[in-house]
């Protein structure tokens, strides 16, 4: 079984191209992968699958096993396997078959390969801030949905904050019965955000593409921000673009390839 591996701001996930047909058991098959000591390594694995709705369908799996709705540094990656890998020559759009819908990507092609990609994260959705409590302590998030759901926190000092000890409580937290992922924010300036996240089922990350676009609709419902920001990540940035005229949040960023290989059977 080849496979290559890939990151996004240094989110990375092993792909495997499932055109001809998927493997058997891919929740094991993603937490065997992903274990960075006994696997190839990484925060899940996604399959790039034929599709009767879009050019292509993406399928996500967290390192825990689970099949998430969407991974925006993920489908970034998606699109450069796809160019570069001769599945087809489309790039702009490219259009991705996910769980949370079908999301439209545009490809940067330099020297015959993808460097970055755009991708249409569609029209988020959200809730006004509510309470939540962890391990005594109350703090007040908003939740925002790119497809998968987001709570996102404004908090000083992020740098300080022990996500392995905090972050499970807030994935779990009763108020999100299909878990949830959960974005610690600090406010740069109105055109800059930092961030760290804690991804459902897979823990803290260096990145996470929809929780970028999630924290930037939340800045910008809250008045914090200027519509297009610069979301400053563990692992890099990308730019975000909440769009007045169609309401689309927009999301670029690079695509990398890391290194290809084979596995045993």
């Amino acid at each position: 079984m080849k496979f290559t591996k890939m990151q996004g701001l240094g989110n990375d996930y092993i792909y495997l191209d499932c055109t001809a047909g998927e493997p058997a058991d891919l929740p094991g098959l993603a937490r065997r992968l992903s274990d960075r000591h006994f696997g190839v390594g990484g925060d899940g694995l996604i399959c790039i699958c034929p599709s009767d709705k879009a050019d292509f369908r993406m399928r996500m799996f967290n390192a825990d096993g689970s099949e998430g709705e969407m991974c925006g540094n993920g489908i970034r990656c998606v699109g450069k396997f796809i160019y570069d890998k001769g599945l087809s020559a489309k790039t702009d759009p490219l259009a991705v078959e996910t769980l949370a819908g079908i999301k439209y990507l545009k490809l940067t092609v330099e020297d015959g390969a993808v460097s970055a990609v755009t991708v249409d994260m569609g029209v988020p959705t959200w809730e006004e801030p509510i309470p939540v409590t962890v391990e005594g302590e109350a703090k007040t998030g908003r939740p925002v949905s790119m497809g998968n759901p987001h709570l996102v926190i404004w908090q000083e000092g992020i740098d300080g904050l022990n996500l392995e000890a905090i972050g499970p409580a807030f994935e779990n937290h009763p108020h999100f019965p299909n878990r949830t992922n959960t974005e610690f924010v600090e406010v740069a300036d109105r055109r800059t955000l930092r961030m760290r996240v804690w991804e459902r089922g897979s823990g803290e990350t260096l990145a996470c593409g929809t929780g970028a676009c999630a924290t930037a609709v939340a800045a910008i419902l809250d008045g914090l921000t200027e519509r297009e920001v610069t979301v400053c990540l563990l692992g890099g940035e990308l730019s975000i673009r909440w769009s007045e005229e169609d309401g689309h949040v927009y999301m670029t960023g690079p695509a990398v390839t890391v290194f290809e290989g084979e596995l045993p059977h």
